[in-house]
């Protein structure tokens, strides 16, 4: 039996401990990431990376074979659900949950401060953090590309949910560190699933599989750290409060897209982020990421 590397990411921590992994992180991202482009919401080495798939496109040999169904569902189920296609459920399922990310750090963009006005490492790490999401973003629109779907829109949710997302920003960090954690780590957990099921989908695709493969390890890599990152931001109490909030939150999450009950097993997504501990994370993805120390064995 392998030796674990990593311990739980529901560890406790030392405000020193903390203090030392922010510093440590900024250090990380500055050189994962590269200058941060205000105005445009990018980073310079993520920019890099999506020109380059942009200029060397992938697609599908064989056209999806109903990509109305698609774009008839994209935005909201039309159709019930368990009447379209898998491949049409996880194209549709996956861009609804991108678009949740996308609606979210819309808002908190427009509350935090820009680099110039940040106040401490801290803000200034949040900034770049959001900037690393709408490279997700990005990525995500290159994948539904590479299957064809050129026409997708990135569409506001309900008036409500985008009002939720504006707010909760607003709210002091004691009130949204440990929500915002547990959200990172749906991420990953989320992406995780996806990856395998890639492997089903395009089984027959080997060249797009790699492709997709490929965009999605620049978002996961990228989710990986963040876990870490927002981990950071969290005392002895809030991450107890955390693991006790994976269950509900990622069930409330999940039941609001209703393909992914049809592509995933939930309550084994549930299971993973309840036992998250980086050591299921392939070394590769470990080697391009971050970890907190006090994670480590």
């Amino acid at each position: 039996m392998t030796e674990a590397k990593y311990r739980s990411i529901f560890s406790p921590s030392s405000a020193q401990q903390r203090k030392e992994n922010f510093d440590d992180y900024w250090v990380f991202t500055q050189q994962h990431s590269g200058e941060l482009l205000e105005d445009d919401r990018d980073l310079m080495v993520k920019r890099a990376k999506l020109t380059y798939f942009q200029n060397n496109p992938v697609k599908l040999r064989t056209p999806l074979a109903n990509p109305d169904a698609f774009y008839r569902n994209y935005v909201e189920m039309h159709d019930k659900p368990e009447s379209l296609d898998k491949m049409t459920l996880m194209l549709t399922g996956m861009y609804k949950f991108a678009r949740h990310e996308w609606v979210g750090i819309k808002g908190a963009w427009d509350v935090t401060p820009n680099m110039e006005n940040c106040k401490n490492l801290e803000d200034k790490i949040s900034r770049i953090h959001l900037a690393e999401e709408f490279c997700h973003v990005r990525l995500f629109d290159e994948i539904l590309k590479t299957c064809g779907l050129d026409n997708v829109e990135w569409v506001p949710l309900s008036p409500w949910k985008e009002k939720m997302y504006e707010q909760f920003p607003k709210f002091p960090g004691v009130l949204i560190d440990t929500p915002a954690f547990v959200t990172e780590l749906m991420g990953v957990t989320f992406y995780f699933h996806l990856y395998q099921l890639f492997d089903e989908m395009f089984a027959d695709e080997p060249e797009v599989l790699e492709r997709l493969k490929a965009l999605l390890d620049e978002i996961t890599i990228d989710e990986i750290a963040h876990v870490g990152q927002r981990r950071n931001f969290i005392g002895t109490i809030g991450i107890k409060v955390a693991k006790k909030l994976v269950k509900p939150f990622y069930t409330m999450f999940f039941n609001d897209i209703p393909e992914v009950a049809y592509l995933f097993d939930v309550k084994k997504m549930i299971h993973d982020g309840e036992i998250f501990d980086f050591n299921a994370v392939p070394d590769d993805m470990i080697a391009k990421s971050w970890v907190p120390s006090y994670c480590l064995t």
